[in-house]
């Protein structure tokens, strides 16, 4: 079997405040979401939100069910987001296949039986990025390309900010049940992201960073606006963010970073504004 997940739990804010570093790193991070040959997921109790990777190589991969699930296949009650994030690829859903290139996504619409992951070369294998949420309706599979997201320019070179979020996976681009997935691309000399900080208690979130160069880092910071943490982040890993914590960063370089969001509702704009100066 080439599909693994683990379980990781919800936790409170009170609860949260007693972690040491390796503690949260346990809780929130995810250390390796690519590994050759093989579909790796983690199981968040956070609105039952997947996330994960597929790295196909020689073989394409197929996308099986996993005990948590209880289902005969792994879409039969959600639905599924994909990223790119590195060489071109194949993903064949119930026979129909969709090329996928760096930076491009799809979504898969609940009740589709067989999901294939291929890589055009395994020289230079696809790294297929992976969101899944539950869904109470089926919508159609559709490859989304960079030139068919919403797109929108944030931030400043001024305040080291300036930023291009690519809404791939949005109600303002094709119709989903609750997953909203996205790109948001630091330009040269840039290091934050989502500043000022948010939360949003109605959604929670699951960054993954990657385009960090060789030797650079993020740092992702977490916690209730009055009790900030961090954590750490290497080139392709990912973080779950609770809906009561704040999700932002600055690395030692540009970056780019794909989030994933499901709960409440479908409104982007749905925030809870943080002002940088009640930050503790």
């Amino acid at each position: 079997m080439s599909t693994s997940i683990e379980t990781r739990y919800a936790s409170s804010p009170r609860e949260a405040k007693s972690w040491d570093t390796t503690q949260a790193r346990e809780a929130l991070l995810i250390p390796s979401l690519f590994e050759p040959g093989r579909i790796k997921l983690v199981y968040s109790h956070y609105d039952r939100f997947i996330a994960g990777g597929a790295m196909p190589v020689a073989q394409p991969l197929k996308l099986e069910t996993t005990d948590p699930l209880k289902a005969d296949y792994f879409l039969e009650r959600r639905e599924l987001g994909i990223i790119n994030t590195g060489g071109a690829g194949t993903v064949t859903v119930d026979g129909e296949v969709f090329g996928i290139d760096f930076k491009e996504a799809l979504y898969i619409g609940r009740g589709k039986k067989e999901v294939v992951f291929a890589s055009s070369d395994a020289a230079s294998p696809a790294l297929f990025y992976i969101n899944s949420t539950p869904a109470h309706t089926s919508y159609p599979t559709r490859r989304i390309t960079r030139q068919e997201a919403d797109i929108v320019v944030l931030g400043a070179q001024e305040t080291s900010n300036l930023r291009t979020i690519n809404k791939l996976l949005v109600n303002s681009v094709l119709p989903t049940c609750q997953l909203q997935m996205g790109m948001t691309e630091l330009q040269p000399g840039n290091t934050w992201n989502t500043m000022p900080a948010h939360t949003h208690d109605r959604r929670m979130e699951v960054y993954c960073y990657f385009e960090v160069p060789q030797g650079q880092a993020v740092c992702h910071f977490w916690g209730e606006p009055q009790e900030t943490r961090h954590i750490w982040m290497q080139n392709n890993q990912a973080v779950i963010s609770p809906p009561w914590s704040i999700h932002s960063g600055a690395g030692t370089s540009n970056y780019t970073f794909i989030w994933g969001m499901a709960g409440e509702n479908l409104d982007y704009g749905d925030m809870d504004h943080c002002a940088i100066p009640d930050l503790r």
